[in-house]
């Protein structure tokens, strides 16, 4: 259906390209024969410099204290699990009880579940139909014995974002750190440690276009925390092994760039998504799905009624446009989304999902060129359904 060369990538949610002046810029960190950076000699010590640039520009992207308070790890899964184990672990005598939103990543939830098994109390707050944490339940569920609140700062499957402010008020009133998975929001949107009065916060390099596999977590100073990969000791010996020298001065860059072109780009971007939405939404049994307001700027995010969405991400595929459907990282289970489960929709509307999330490469020549595809593919497929009636005025099926 697509001819070469006319891919349309929308799915910047599960996978962001590499910008390639981030490449440019780590390529030596690769071929000039770097250092360990734990080496005392003068090579090894270029090496360091360069990594303490690096934690600089992210501790400028989130305005924090100073460089000094990011670690960098593996990539923001291992950030979460250190944030939420570490600081629950070392903190248990403030209380063994940890709290996050029903709709956070698998990467939170899980070492949470782990906790649990190890004598914690966890708890989950509810949402709303859009997927604004119910603060008032939040407010019953964090205690004095509340080590750890987790709650993300924009969700990854339907876009919503949090009133972290308040969410901070609330946990610091009743209960001690608040940790927010800042993975899908960093660099579309502004974020500031200190207004917002966050302890932790995850940054995952790939979402800012820099490289897989390397992450960050800040950690407010004079916060305490166990590791949770003992060794040799570096990044403050909260994340042994010999640092990503490459994927570390990449991610720098890569912050560097959001900082400055966040603003306009997520302008340009919002401009883009809206323009979907309007399209999509003029389509029979098509509902949006997160917030209509308080959302990423760059995520539109759908459910249809009457189809599969694997059904309709292999479809757009066909036509070289690249989406997807719920969570990449639990994409691999059959079972439908917790987050699209949470905001109250039945296990069968759970199934009909969509998400466009844009990037560098959308242009809005290509937005007439997706709702066109997702209206063939909706037609294409609830064709094939028994229980699909289209109502009388669906503009789709009216005739010249």
């Amino acid at each position: 259906m697509a001819k070469a060369g006319e891919r349309v990538y929308m799915d910047h949610i599960s996978a962001m390209p590499v910008d390639p002046r981030v490449v440019d810029f780590a390529r030596p960190y690769l071929e000039q024969g770097h250092g360990n950076p734990s080496s005392l000699h003068r090579v090894g010590q270029a090496a360091k410099g360069a990594i303490q640039e690096a934690r600089q520009r992210v501790a400028d992207l989130i305005n924090a204290e100073s460089a000094d308070t990011i670690i960098f790890t593996g990539g923001a899964t291992e950030a979460n699990n250190l944030a939420i184990r570490g600081t629950a672990s070392r903190n248990a005598r403030k209380g063994k009880r940890v709290v996050s939103s029903a709709i956070e990543h698998m990467s939170v939830l899980n070492p949470m579940k782990e906790l649990q098994k190890g004598g914690f109390e966890y708890e989950r707050a509810g949402v709303d139909e859009h997927g604004l944490v119910d603060l008032d339940e939040l407010g019953r569920l964090v205690t004095k014995e509340t080590t750890v609140t987790s709650l993300m700062y924009a969700n990854n499957e339907i876009g919503t974002l949090q009133p972290i402010g308040e969410v901070a008020d609330i946990v610091h009133e009743q209960g001690h750190f608040l940790h927010v998975d800042g993975t899908a929001a960093a660099g579309r949107v502004p974020i500031d440690v200190q207004a917002e009065n966050i302890d932790l916060l995850t940054l995952s390099s790939n979402d800012l276009y820099g490289p897989q596999g390397v992450g960050a977590l800040y950690i407010r100073p004079r916060l305490r925390l166990q590791t949770v990969m003992p060794g040799g000791g570096q990044e403050r010996g909260f994340r042994s092994g010999t640092e990503n020298l490459f994927g570390i001065a990449a991610m720098g860059e890569a912050a560097r760039l959001a900082s400055a072109e966040m603003e306009s780009e997520s302008q340009r971007l919002k401009g883009l998504r809206d323009e979907l939405i309007s399209g999509i939404l003029k389509m029979d049994e098509t509902y949006l799905t997160g917030h209509p307001e308080r959302r990423l700027p760059h995520h539109a995010s759908f459910r249809f009624a009457y189809i599969e969405g694997e059904s309709l991400l292999m479809n757009m595929d066909m036509y070289d446009i690249q989406v997807t459907t719920g969570s990449a990282c639990s994409s691999k289970t059959l079972e439908p989304s917790h987050v699209l489960l949470a905001i109250g929709l039945s296990h069968e509307q759970a199934h009909g999902s969509m998400i466009l999330s844009l990037g560098h490469s959308n242009t809005e020549d290509q937005v007439p060129r997706v709702v066109k595809a997702t209206g063939e593919s909706l037609e294409r497929l609830r064709a094939l359904s028994p229980l699909y009636n289209p109502r009388p005025d669906d503009p789709s099926k009216r005739t010249e």
